[in-house]
């Protein structure tokens, strides 16, 4: 269970390698010992991450999981709950891809749009049954200030990231009377793994910055934040400027 100040006993990582969840796994194991379930595909990194945690406390499982494999689905999840409940989910998997190719590359394209929407949707339907049964829970579902207003440069991404989100947004409201909470964090350029190489970006955040956020905003109860909050109002301004000016916007 989460106890009074929002510390869980328990976390299950939906991409156990992704560098923000495990800023938020040790963010929490800096208030108390956790036990962690690790859901990924095997390989070097899960190990990195399972020793990474173990390290900083953890009671660590590892869980075979293959986002493209929605069929494996609902198996992963009971797989995940097999040692107990789970107090607190974070949903942090995807595909940035190449923006260009995205739109111009049909198994890019299909491939992306599995990971980043059809994925999440799987795993948060067959999720949401086991939060429904333990009556208790939290999720943390990690999406894009990509999503609010889709832009030219990387529409394939933010189409994706507009629909996991509006997911999430809608699941928050369907478990709330069942005692679970679930908080959509959009954050804007992260420095990960995922976007090494890319050009440092306005607002660019690291995974631990937005660990904190997301962390805070959880114990807090919820159901949207940015990462930083600044975004909120430049993306409250950009949703507002006309289509013939917005496509001239140098973002």
């Amino acid at each position: 269970m989460i106890d009074a100040v929002g510390n869980p006993q328990s976390l299950l990582l939906l991409g156990g390698t992704s560098d923000i969840a495990l800023a938020i796994a040790e963010k929490y194991l800096a208030q108390r010992p956790l036990r962690v379930v690790l859901a990924a595909r095997p390989s070097p990194r899960l190990e990195e991450a399972a020793q990474r945690l173990r390290g900083a406390g953890a009671e660590v499982e590892t869980v075979d999981f293959d986002a493209a494999d929605t069929d494996s689905h609902p198996l992963v999840i009971d797989k995940a709950f097999s040692s107990g409940d789970i107090d607190v989910t974070v949903v942090a998997f995807g595909l940035l891809g190449d923006a260009e190719e995205a739109w111009q590359d049909h198994a890019q394209a299909v491939e992306m749009a599995t990971v980043n929407y059809t994925a999440p949707v799987s795993v948060g339907v067959a999720l949401a049954e086991r939060l429904k049964q333990q009556g208790h829970g939290s999720v943390i579902a990690l999406s894009s200030v990509a999503g609010e207003r889709v832009r030219r440069s990387n529409f394939v991404y933010g189409s994706t990231k507009a629909g996991f989100d509006g997911f999430y947004l809608g699941l928050g409201e369907a478990l709330a009377p069942y005692g679970v909470r679930v908080t959509v964090v959009r954050p804007g350029q992260v420095r990960t793994k995922m976007t090494e190489g890319m050009d440092k970006a306005p607002l660019e955040q690291t995974a631990a910055s937005v660990a904190d956020i997301a962390v805070d905003a959880a114990r807090r109860g919820k159901d949207l934040v940015w990462a930083p909050g600044t975004f909120r109002w430049v993306m409250s301004a950009l949703r507002h400027v006309p289509r013939p000016i917005f496509r001239k916007l140098p973002i």
